[in-house]
């Protein structure tokens, strides 16, 4: 699979490359990355070929926007396409103030949920600050669970006018779950989801409703999480993080069944489960994150690398797979 090959992202006249580079790491998911490193990972995908690179305020509370926003310096815009997204404002507090998060040494600031109008435009535009760009392309409304009517009154509104103006090219949102963005593609003009975690190899709770239904109304599914925290790059070992937390019993289990699979035809489960939603006709792209340049080149590497069809064949014989999944292996 040629993760520089490009695709349409939905109705859009955006064309992303099939790997993207996430830009969580980047801010100190777990573990802090020194800014240098984080500069030179975003500078090796561009060389790579990769043009899809996504980030958020809330990755290291402003980190990885002000890291990217330093490899992007005197970058041409034609040669990415550049995601943030919006929902919390990050407001200033004194060091020692900040209460503990996933973030490893972040910026001092506190996210805070703000998914209106004013909330969505103060972010929009501490963003195109912090990245130091005029132009963002795509634009997410951030983890909206418990706030779906002010996001589809404020923040969707407010971004659906950035659109007709012309200041950003497509509306998205993006969540760990697929059910709210299904309601989003029933009542907004959407043009793209970030789905993360969602549509593995081991969580499908996607192919039930959201990727037929995206099919359908042409909007672009960037699949984000695609390790689930990285459980399905590590392995089934204790530790192993699963949706951000310490992966429990029964995932642990699906985990052991596609290893001994992957054993059985020698694939890299990493491999695997980087390719594997890339083969939904909704899917434009996946974003592995990486923290590292080291990191990014081996994703890019087994992105590539071959797996048999009858590797695919016995994940849906052992049901690790639902039938209706479209594989890579597929005529």
């Amino acid at each position: 699979m040629d993760p520089t090959a490009k695709v349409r992202l939905g109705k859009t006249q955006l064309h992303v490359t099939r790997m993207g580079l996430g830009g969580a790491p980047l801010g100190g998911l777990f573990e802090d990355v020194p800014e240098d490193a984080a500069i030179a990972t975003v500078k090796r995908a561009l060389a790579l070929g990769l043009n899809l690179i996504d980030t958020a305020p809330l990755y290291g509370h402003g980190k990885s926007e002000q890291h990217i926003g330093k490899a992007l310096a005197g970058v041409d815009p034609a040669a990415r396409v550049l995601a943030t997204k919006v929902g919390r404002v990050l407001n200033p507090v004194q060091p020692g103030e900040l209460e503990p998060d996933e973030f490893d040494h972040p910026a001092p600031f506190r996210p805070v949920f703000d998914f209106s109008c004013d909330g969505v435009m103060r972010s929009f535009e501490e963003s195109l600050k912090r990245l130091n760009v005029e132009h963002i392309d795509i634009v997410h409304i951030h983890d909206p669970d418990n706030h779906y009517t002010q996001a589809l009154e404020g923040a969707y509104r407010a971004l659906d006018d950035l659109r007709r103006r012309g200041v950003i090219v497509a509306v998205g949102a993006g969540m760990n779950q697929a059910e709210m963005l299904a309601r989003f593609a029933r009542e907004g003009d959407f043009d793209c989801f970030l789905l993360a975690g969602r549509y593995t190899l081991i969580d499908h709770t996607g192919l039930q409703e959201l990727l037929p239904l995206c099919v359908r109304k042409r909007i672009g599914i960037i699949i984000g999480g695609p390790y689930n925290s990285g459980v399905l790059a590590t392995g089934a070992r204790p530790g192993a993080k699963f949706n951000y937390a310490d992966a429990p019993p029964a995932v642990l289990e699906k985990v052991r069944k596609v290893e001994a699979i992957c054993g059985r035809h020698s694939v890299s489960m990493k491999a695997a489960a980087l390719q594997f939603p890339l083969a939904h006709p909704a899917v434009a792209a996946v974003i592995p994150g990486a923290r590292s340049v080291a990191e990014l080149e081996e994703n890019f590497r087994l992105i590539r690398e071959p797996i048999p069809a009858d590797f695919w064949a016995e994940l849906r014989h052992e049901k690790t797979l639902p039938p209706e999944a479209p594989t890579p292996g597929d005529s």
